[in-house]
């Protein structure tokens, strides 16, 4: 697979909770050069990267983040103020205690409210598949399949893993065709991103790739 091809997929990635302007506009430079699909930031960075990027790159950020468990208003709310900053995609992490209570309606419900809430941008949904069993990820795909967003999502890269083979494979059995995967956590190098991709993932959430082929660059 092309390098350019790879990098095309990747939502390059800067979510640390000292993430700085300086870094961002870095990420921004690299995401705009190497042809990202977006880059992925914390909420409060969005409008100034939107200004930043004048329209050059999708800027992504996360709502709900890492932890899922803020209510769906909240939720909602943080959704509106991303899009109306500049975001064009928002990845909105679940509410896990939802899950393990079974509460399937609530969980339907809250996306979609967070979708409509996103106003025609995208929206991936992180299931944080490391807390959850596989009957859990596979309810979740059919949730996310009828909720109306366009991605489910691995990982946030905070819990205790990341994206695994399995889990994207699993995803790739269970969603409908109107649901894409994003693996996001722990995407090393080029090769796991090749894994990723061969597997049915059509998004990578990292920040090393662009990493790696810069160290390639400079062989």
């Amino acid at each position: 697979m092309e390098v350019k091809e790879i990098l095309s997929k990747c939502d390059h990635t800067l979510l640390a909770q000292t993430a700085t302007w300086k870094e961002i506009q870095a990420i921004c430079d690299d995401g705009m050069k190497y042809g990202c699909a977006s880059v992925c930031i914390p909420a409060s960075y969005v409008k100034q990267a939107a200004e930043y990027v004048a329209g050059k790159l999708p800027i992504c950020t996360v709502i709900g983040f890492p932890n899922g468990y803020d209510t769906t208003a909240a939720k909602c709310f943080m959704a509106t103020d991303a899009v109306e900053n500049g975001a064009e995609e928002v990845d909105m992490v679940i509410n896990l205690g939802w899950v393990k209570d079974q509460k399937w309606d609530d969980l339907l419900a809250e996306i979609k409210a967070v979708k409509a809430a996103c106003k025609g941008r995208l929206l991936k949904v992180i299931i944080e598949c490391c807390f959850l069993t596989d009957e859990e990820k596979i309810k979740m795909c059919e949730i996310v399949t009828a909720s109306g967003a366009e991605y489910i999502k691995t990982s946030t890269g905070f819990g205790t893993g990341g994206a695994t083979r399995e889990d994207v494979a699993l995803f790739a059995k269970h969603v409908g065709p109107n649901v894409k995967i994003k693996a996001a956590g722990g995407i090393a190098d080029l090769k796991d991103a090749e894994d990723f991709i061969n597997l049915g993932a059509s998004r990578l959430g990292t920040s090393r790739i662009v990493k790696a082929v810069k160290a390639m660059e400079e062989k």
